[in-house]
C-alpha cells in the first residue's frame, strides 16, 4: 500500500506593518504543528506547514522593498482591508491564526471572526502578542489583545507582568504563555573583526524632535571622526516615503544631507541580522535590535544621552548593565551586561532559545486535539464591559458591535477593480506626504 500522506497545517498571519509581518511569520514558523517551515520535509515527517499572509491595508502597509528586507517567504501574501480577511476566515479552514496588529486591530479582529465563525464548529487556534520591548500603555495593549486562545509573551517578565493584569481586572489569564522573540538566532560574537565595526540602530520614533535625532546623528559622525579606523554605521529602518510600525516625521536620511560625514560613515538598510553579523558595538537608544545583540553576546549599548526616560523606552534596560553615554563610549567604555536581567528578558544567550517555544507548541497541539472543537472567542472587552470604548475600535475597522461588517464597509462583497486599486495607491501616498511633510510643518507654525 502507498504511504499515506500527512495533512499540511494552514496557517494566516495576519499583520498591519513590515515588523509585524516580520514577527507574526516567524512566530508562526516557531510555533507552528509540525516542523520548521525552514525545514526541508524529510522521509516520514510531517509535510511543512502551509502559510498564508495577510497585509493590513493601511498607513504602514509594508511595501514589497520592505518584505524583500525582512526575508519572510509566504506560500501566499496579499493586501485585505478587515472585511475582506473577515471573509477569508469565514470561507477557509486554517489550523492557526497569528493576529500580528496593533492592540485596536486585535480586538478588532477577535469580535469579527467571533461573528464569521459564530455558525462554524471548528476554527483554528488564534495567537497575538507583541513585537518586541513592551515599554507603554501595558494594560490598554493587554486587555485589546484578551480574547485569544494564546496570548504570547516575549520573556518571563512580560509573562508575569500579563498575568498580574489580567489578573487584576477578573480576567482569565490562562492564555499567557511565555515564549521568546522569535527573530533572534544568528552566530555568536567571536571577537572584533577587521575594521572594528560600530552600528547605530535607529528608530522611526524614538526620540522625535530634530533636536535630539540632530544631536544622536552628531555624535555618531562625530565618533567616525575620531576613530577613523573604524567603519561606522547609521542602520536605518525605512527610506523615505515607507512607513513601519511607528511614524517617522524626521528620517536621518534628511538630517544627514546637512552634514559632511567622512569616509568611514555610511547609511545601511536591510536584515537586522545580517547587519549583526558583522557588528562589534550595537548602539541604540531603546531599540529591539538591542536584545537581538545582547542574545549574540555582541557588545551592546542603550544611550543615556537623553535621559533614561519611559518616553524614550530605555528606562526598560534599568538593571541590564547596558546604559551608557556617547562620552564613555568615546573613551573606550563597554558596558557588561547583567546576566540574570538578560536571562529573565527571554533572550536566552545561555543556549537555552531552542526550548523557548515548547509550551506553546504544546498547548497549541492541545487545543487542536480538543474534543468538539474550540469554544467561541471571548474577548473582555464587550458592550457590557467597555460600552464607551469598544464601539469606536469596532468601528474604526468597518465593523458592528455585533462584529460584523458595517454596511458600505470596504470591499465586504467584492474584490477591488483596477481602478480602485490606483485610487487606493494614490490616497496613501498622499496620506504618508501629509505625515512626513505637511504634519511637521503645521506643528512648527503652532508653536511660533
Amino acid at each position: 500500500m502507498p504511504v499515506s500522506t500527512p495533512k499540511r497545517p494552514r496557517i494566516a498571519v495576519l499583520a498591519d506593518s513590515d515588523t509585524r509581518w516580520k514577527w507574526g511569520a516567524l512566530t508562526a514558523d516557531r510555533i507552528a504543528p509540525g516542523p520548521s517551515m525552514e525545514t526541508a520535509p524529510r522521509e516520514g515527517a510531517q509535510v511543512r506547514p502551509l502559510l498564508d499572509g495577510f497585509l493590513l491595508r493601511g498607513r504602514a502597509t509594508p511595501t514589497p522593498r520592505q518584505l524583500e528586507e525582512v526575508g519572510v517567504r509566504a506560500d501566499s501574501l496579499r493586501e485585505v482591508t478587515a472585511a475582506e480577511f473577515l471573509r477569508a476566515m469565514a470561507e477557509e479552514s486554517y489550523d492557526l491564526l497569528v493576529l500580528s496588529l496593533v492592540g485596536g486591530g486585535v480586538q478588532a479582529m477577535l469580535h469579527g471572526l467571533k461573528h464569521a465563525w459564530q455558525d462554524r464548529t471548528e476554527r483554528p487556534v488564534v495567537v497575538t502578542g507583541y513585537v518586541g520591548v513592551v515599554y507603554e500603555k501595558l494594560a490598554d495593549g493587554l486587555l485589546l489583545r484578551h480574547g485569544a486562545d494564546l496570548v504570547l509573551a516575549n520573556s518571563r517578565q512580560d509573562a508575569d507582568r500579563f498575568r498580574a493584569v489580567y489578573e487584576g481586572v477578573g480576567a482569565d489569564a490562562s492564555a499567557v504563555t511565555e515564549v521568546a522573540l522569535p527573530f533572534l538566532g544568528g552566530a555568536p560574537y567571536e571577537g572584533e573583526h577587521d575594521p572594528c565595526t560600530v552600528v547605530f540602530a535607529a528608530q522611526p520614533s524614538v526620540p522625535e524632535s530634530r533636536k535630539d535625532r540632530t544631536y544622536l546623528l552628531n555624535r555618531l559622525v562625530q565618533h567616525a571622526r575620531r576613530h577613523p579606523e573604524r567603519e561606522v554605521l547609521l542602520k536605518l529602518r525605512s527610506k523615505p516615503g515607507e512607513h513601519t510600525t511607528h511614524i517617522e516625521e524626521l528620517p536621518y536620511q534628511k538630517l544627514v544631507q546637512r552634514l559632511d560625514p567622512p569616509a568611514n560613515f555610511r547609511l545601511v538598510y536591510g536584515n537586522m541580522g545580517e547587519v549583526l553579523d558583522r557588528t562589534d558595538l550595537l548602539v541604540t537608544v531603546s531599540s529591539t535590535a538591542a536584545l537581538e545583540s545582547l542574545h549574540r553576546r555582541i557588545p551592546t549599548v542603550v544611550l543615556t544621552d537623553l535621559g533614561i526616560r519611559e518616553s524614550l523606552g530605555n528606562h526598560h534596560f534599568v538593571g541590564s548593565g547596558c546604559l551608557a553615554s556617547w562620552d564613555q563610549l568615546d573613551a573606550g567604555h563597554r558596558p557588561v551586561p547583567d546576566e540574570e536581567w538578560v536571562s529573565r528578558q527571554g533572550v536566552a544567550a545561555d543556549g537555552s532559545y531552542d526550548s523557548a517555544f515548547d509550551a506553546a507548541r504544546e498547548r497549541i497541539a492541545k487545543l487542536l486535539d480538543r474534543p468538539g472543537g474550540l469554544p467561541p472567542l471571548a474577548p473582555y472587552y464587550t458592550p457590557v464591559t467597555a460600552p464607551g470604548y469598544l464601539p469606536g475600535i469596532l468601528a474604526r475597522h468597518h465593523l458592528g458591535p455585533d462584529g460584523a461588517p458595517l454596511p458600505g464597509a470596504p470591499a465586504a462583497d467584492k474584490d477591488p477593480g483596477p481602478v480602485r486599486q490606483i485610487v487606493r495607491r494614490a490616497a496613501r501616498g498622499a496620506y504618508r506626504h501629509g505625515v512626513q511633510r505637511v504634519a511637521p510643518v503645521i506643528r512648527r507654525m503652532g508653536e511660533l
